[in-house]
């Protein structure tokens, strides 16, 4: 009889991850099996071979797989478990496919239709052969690839993967959005056969099928997608890339609230493998941590094309009204832009970071405002429904034709949103092909989805959020419009500068790629703030220089760790009440070395009926916030440590 240590992935008993389960066969380490616990079947995996103990086991009910997992991906289940302080099971169900017994598996996968690019043999220039010189000549370990837009990060990526394959290695790319896995499969297909695709919107069959053709491929393959795919068991992996490194989507938001590059950093240790950060704006603590790790820090500071055309900037003051007297929110310099660009025929993209269409809906009379009746924040116009909307927990009301309180008809929407945008350009241009990009776009409608359509420039006017500044290369593109660059930067968050700063410098990096004239129009209430000042010139030494002295100031990372305690009560009372109590038991058993900021409200301090508050500490060392954790309670509290946002 044989004895096993097995992870079921439910929480069946806080504290413990592991429970003991015999077998008559002899099983492997990493591999998945069915278990009882109580009256419950539940998924397992095996993570150690024991002793027999001295009580009564039950035994394993089924294998799954015959194959084990990579006991590569068993080790990192392990440190995510300890090092985000998460059960186990927790990271289970992140790292695993839902649906292992009972998923009805797909004869087929499906990769997204890609738009197939004329390219010959990469040829690479002088900083492109120094980069990658520079990681054929080192050991594995993690690099931070800092590349200017259209500096040829990709080629890189690219001949890596093939050096990879020539040594019967496997390569994972991650990149932070779904929508970008179309241009990066384009990019890559010219180059690789059978590339895996794993993100959220494939179906469940479809991801256990790549899941199990991973798992059991005897060749080295190149998977491509967003967190998730890092968890892909591939045996042998070569290479780890993280594109655009600098985006937040790369921490989960959910337990194990876990970042996948450190993770990523973690897996590429276990396979001996190396990790690549690529960034033209790296993150203020991923610089800082690459500077003082010694290794070296790989930069591209020209374009890849030796006939490019720098863009033109135009920075128009929204404080001058005089800068907008053809229309309420779009500048003369930006309409005279758009005219110039369509009636050559090519392509303008407008980036504005908030949806629907007006962000408050008011009475002039007597300042009544629609707020969500769970939330407490100002419901967002979506004019396009008729409905106004939540955007915390979607609740839904009808606009309202006068005030509930005082009766009056004087009802006005102020602020505006990509909705509102998309339908003002309409109007303006009847006969353009516009299209908006944001979280409101169905499956059909995405960036991913009308991919094709914006490359071959058949959409003569994109609109969009975060999603549209974020690594698109458009052969067609010849102007952006940024409508409020300083817009986030009013945030209480110690991040937003850098936020900001980053979605400039990335939009801007939106043209200037190629050998034709483009044209970068930006409006903005502060003009002459750094972060505007540095994005708009993708001077990231200069941000970063300034972004760090006002971190260290503020005693905020790369210079201290962070733990985020968020407590969420039926009553606002009870949550002040709760909140203080665990403020002043902490003052008194915590590591002296540690600052505690708040009580304070969260930053949305009503959610879904729910009053949130919360508590930060800050700590020099990471192992004294996770003793502090032993004292936050398990009801009410939700704990994250190292959050990029306060928000």
């Amino acid at each position: 009889m044989h004895y096993f240590e097995v992870a079921p992935n439910q929480i069946v008993r806080p504290g413990h991850d592991v429970f003991t389960y015999s077998s008559e066969t002899a099983l492997s380490v990493g591999q998945l099996v069915v278990v009882e616990v109580g009256k419950k079947q539940m998924i397992g995996l095996i993570m150690r071979e024991t002793k027999e103990p001295t009580y009564k086991t039950k035994p394993i009910s089924l294998l799954i797989e015959d194959r084990p997992l990579p006991d590569q991906l068993v080790r990192l289940a392990s440190w995510l478990a300890e090092y985000y302080v998460t059960p186990l099971s927790l990271v289970l169900q992140t790292l695993l496919p839902r649906g292992l017994q009972t998923v009805r598996r797909a004869n087929t996968k499906t990769i997204p239709a890609v738009t197939k690019r004329n390219r010959t043999n990469i040829v690479f220039n002088k900083e492109q052969s120094s980069v990658i010189k520079t990681l054929e000549s080192s050991d594995s370990g993690t690099f931070l690839l800092q590349g200017v837009t259209g500096s040829g990060k990709t080629e890189i990526y690219i001949e890596l993967a093939k050096q990879m394959l020539e040594k019967g290695q496997s390569t994972i790319v991650l990149v932070p959005e779904i929508a970008l896995t179309s241009q990066i499969i384009a990019e890559f297909s010219h180059h690789f056969k059978d590339i895996l695709v794993v993100h959220s919107t494939i179906t469940e069959a479809e991801r256990h099928t790549t899941w199990r053709e991973a798992l059991h491929s005897t060749t080295p393959r190149v998977v491509i997608g967003a967190r998730s795919a890092l968890f892909t068991p591939l045996p042998n992996v070569g290479a780890i890339i993280v594109d655009e490194a600098h985006e937040p989507s790369y921490k989960q938001e959910q337990a194990p609230r876990y970042s996948a590059l450190r993770a990523a950093t973690m897996l590429g240790r276990f396979h001996d493998a190396r990790v690549i950060f690529g960034s033209a704006t790296p993150t203020v603590a991923d610089r800082y941590l690459a500077e003082q790790s010694g290794r070296p820090i790989l930069k591209l500071t020209t374009s890849a094309r030796t006939d490019r055309i720098a863009p033109t900037i135009t920075l128009v003051d929204m404080t001058k009204r005089a800068n907008f007297n053809g229309h309420r929110f779009l500048s003369k310099q930006l309409l005279s832009a758009l005219d110039e660009t369509l009636t050559s025929g090519k392509q303008a993209l407008i980036f504005h970071n908030r949806r629907g269409s007006a962000s408050s809906t008011l009475c002039e009379n007597c300042g009544w405002t629609a707020e969500c009746p769970r939330c407490f924040v100002p419901l967002t116009l979506h004019n396009d429904q008729h409905l106004l909307r939540c955007h915390i927990c979607d609740h839904q009301e009808k606009v309202p034709t006068m005030c509930p309180v005082c009766h009056h008809v004087d009802i006005i929407h102020k602020g505006f949103g990509t909705k509102l945008i998309e339908s003002e350009l309409r109007k303006l241009y009847p006969k353009a092909n516009i299209a908006r990009f944001d979280a409101d776009n169905d499956a059909k409608q995405t960036v991913n989805a009308r991919y094709s359509e914006l490359y071959s420039g058949e959409i003569n006017i994109a609109i969009g959020t975060q999603v549209v500044a974020k690594g698109l290369d458009l052969p067609h593109l010849r102007t952006v419009g940024v409508i409020q660059a300083d817009g986030g930067l009013a945030l209480p968050d110690f991040s937003t500068s850098e936020r900001t700063f980053q979605l400039l410098a990335q939009v801007v990096g939106r043209v200037g790629r190629n050998e034709h004239q483009t044209q970068v129009i930006v409006q903005s209430y502060q003009p002459t703030h750094p972060s505007v000042a540095f994005g708009l010139a993708q001077d990231y030494d200069s941000f970063y220089d300034y972004a760090l002295k006002e971190r260290k100031k503020a005693l905020f990372p790369p210079f201290t760790y962070l733990l985020k305690l968020t407590c969420s009560f039926k009553t606002e009372a009870a949550s002040i009440k709760a909140s203080k109590a665990l403020a002043l038991d902490l003052q008194q058993r915590v590591n002296p070395h540690i600052t505690i900021l708040g009580p304070t409200p969260a930053f949305y301090e009503r959610q879904r009926d729910s009053y949130r508050w919360q508590l930060v500490l800050k700590s020099p060392k990471r192992e004294y916030l996770i003793e502090a954790l032993a004292f936050v309670p398990v009801a009410h509290w939700q704990s994250e440590l190292d959050p990029t946002s306060l928000l």
